[in-house]
């Protein structure tokens, strides 16, 4: 079999002679939906022979990741490796406390200690990306997802996005795999957790001082630590679904910011956008 692509061009050069429908195909992330894996992947497999995958989550276990990952190797023809992602929040195979409770601590050291020790057990298993830390300030307890966050302090979230962040990647976006380090992917991004009512996927409508000094902060952290993605919310802020908000996305984040990484849509949020009002359907 010839060499692969991959292995012998540049990634500018392999890039530029992708087609249109395989570079999509590099934006898409998958996940089983099936009521077993094996039934999954008789639905992932041709997709990914035919180049339209990129990343797929939910896939945890070297047993179930090697096999999948060698049909992107040796039967596409640019033989590009598929970025596994999971959500480690509070330990992979070492459990610490959830992130509220951990947060308690106020110890960034600790907390940099067991991101790092999740990140070597979760590298150590072919998965690439975390989806965490999650930095969504938050003062509603009636929000169903507290537990997953630092709290209501912007502050204290903005020591535990550094220290997570610093944790799961090590010393930076040029790390290789015998560092045992994973990528982190800050969300929501922004004001997720300050739901109209406490209620999951409600709107947010929060005046701009709000926005600038309790719930931007923890994110401008984590960039300034080299975050390698950020998760925009589900939520719309002010009526803008926020992943279609050009202002803090690209105004903000990348062009203030410095943010230089990239931005992984949460779950379905783009086909949301045609129930957001914001596109005509999913093409």
């Amino acid at each position: 079999r010839e060499m692969p692509l991959s292995k012998i061009m540049s990634p500018e050069t392999l890039l530029a002679r992708l087609s249109l429908r395989e570079k999509i195909g590099q934006l898409n992330m998958l996940s089983p939906m099936k009521a077993t894996l094996e039934d999954s992947l008789a639905d992932i497999l041709p997709r990914i022979r035919q180049g339209e995958v990129g990343s797929i989550l939910n896939i945890h276990g070297r047993e179930n990741i090697s096999p999948i990952q060698k049909v992107a190797l040796e039967e596409t023809a640019s033989a590009i490796p598929l970025l596994f992602c999971f959500d480690v929040l509070h330990g992979y195979r070492s459990i610490v406390p959830n992130p509220l409770g951990e947060t308690a601590a106020f110890e960034p050291d600790l907390w940099q200690r067991t991101a790092a020790l999740a990140a070597r057990e979760t590298s150590q298993d072919a998965i690439a990306l975390t989806f965490a830390p999650m930095l969504d300030v938050a003062r509603d307890p009636r929000w169903g997802r507290m537990a997953e966050c630092a709290g209501e302090d912007p502050f204290v979230t903005l020591l535990y996005a550094q220290a997570k962040v610093r944790g799961f990647q090590g010393k930076g976006p040029n790390w290789t795999a015998r560092d045992q380090v994973v990528a982190a992917c800050a969300k929501h991004f922004a004001a997720y957790g300050a739901v109209r009512a406490g209620l999951d996927y409600s709107s947010v409508d929060i005046s701009e001082q709000h926005l600038y000094e309790v719930y931007l902060p923890p994110f401008r952290a984590a960039v300034e630590a080299g975050v390698a993605s950020i998760m925009p919310a589900f939520v719309d802020l002010g009526g803008m679904p926020m992943s279609a908000n050009r202002h803090l996305l690209t105004e903000v984040a990348r062009k203030q910011w410095g943010f230089e990484g990239v931005y992984i849509s949460d779950y379905a949020a783009v086909t949301e956008l045609v129930p957001h009002g914001m596109a005509a359907d999913i093409t």
